[in-house]
């Protein structure tokens, strides 16, 4: 039952969390990693144009944000889910002070090789729309076009109770002044156990962040209304993809000439549906990440390979 501001009663928060984190991460992924075609079909798949392209966390690991899952689809971590955002303002605290610290090695983030091919692809004719699952926009930082960005973007906020939008920088620098000092208490407690916050920092922007620190820290408040329902613009897990983001991604599937699937472990059905979609209409699907993925059945061509490399020697077999 919902309240009529949209926030989930808060004594239903923790049931509607352990339903969601299981649905979220009981599916891993089988261990083998064999290809199918060669790096030759790639080329001559792509060369014909046409090209959605579906990316995953996988292609901004080079840019130093981290994916979530190991090798078998595992979640190395579990992301804070929506049910659990908003079930709380203990919650959305414990968001917000892990966020704070997360956000600004996420947001100093700069495009990779990878992101940079899939541009000069698409500027030469190859690729057209791009989906990506990323809420990094490193894409549009490496001068992308025509982006569908399927979880939202980390470059923005919500406020749950009246809708008011407001940037994301706009809302670090009002945290900031709200908790003078906190990241040099966080940087003093990080070096009392010997740790590194940038290697934890995941691709939403969250890290990990000690209790006594968190309940110190003072979440934003919404500018027009004053409530503290402040939410990323992105999909949290639990959270449905909007229906007319999903009904145009699955028009441009269907009128593609091939489905490039890069860094994603299609684990998750937001972006596995695509790539059924594309089977079921005989559109050819091109996989290349490092790890097995949800759809290798489906796929036309699957590559195990890493990325950058893998985008770097193609841009050249296309003579660009």
């Amino acid at each position: 039952m919902q309240q009529p501001n949209g926030i989930p009663p808060e004594t239903k928060a923790a049931t509607v969390t352990a339903a969601t984190t299981r649905l979220a991460t009981s599916r891993t992924l089988p261990l083998q990693t064999h290809d199918l075609g060669t790096f030759d079909d790639l080329v001559d798949l792509v060369s014909g144009g046409g090209v959605v392209v579906l990316s995953g966390a996988g292609l901004s690991t080079e840019s130093g944000i981290p994916d979530y899952r190991g090798p078998d689809g595992t979640r190395r971590v579990e992301p804070m889910t929506y049910g659990e955002f908003a079930g709380s303002s203990e919650a959305r605290r414990r968001y917000w002070a892990r966020s704070y610290i997360g956000w600004q090695r996420f947001n100093a983030a700069a495009p990779n090789e990878g992101h940079r091919v899939v541009t000069d692809l698409q500027r030469a004719g190859y690729v057209g729309p791009i989906i990506t699952q990323n809420v990094d926009g490193l894409h549009q930082a490496s001068g992308a076009t025509d982006v569908i960005e399927l979880h939202g973007s980390l470059d923005r906020a919500v406020c749950l109770t009246c809708g008011e939008y407001t940037t994301r920088i706009g809302l670090h620098e009002r945290m900031t002044e709200a908790n003078p000092g906190f990241m040099d208490r966080f940087a003093e407690a990080a070096h009392a156990v010997g740790s590194q916050w940038g290697e934890q920092v995941r691709p939403d922007g969250d890290i990990v962040l000690a209790d006594a620190l968190v309940d110190s820290f003072h979440a934003p408040r919404c500018l027009v209304c004053g409530h503290d329902t402040v939410k990323p613009d992105v999909v949290f897990f639990g959270e449905s993809v909007p229906k007319a983001v999903v009904e145009q991604c699955f028009s441009l599937v269907e009128g593609a000439g091939a489905v490039l699937v890069l860094g994603s472990s299609l684990s998750v059905m937001s972006g596995y549906r695509f790539v059924r979609r594309a089977h079921q209409r005989d559109v050819p699907v091109a996989i290349v990440t490092r790890s097995a993925t949800r759809g290798d059945a489906e796929a036309t061509l699957r590559l195990h390979a890493p990325l950058g490399p893998t985008l770097t020697k193609l841009r050249h077999a296309l003579g660009h």
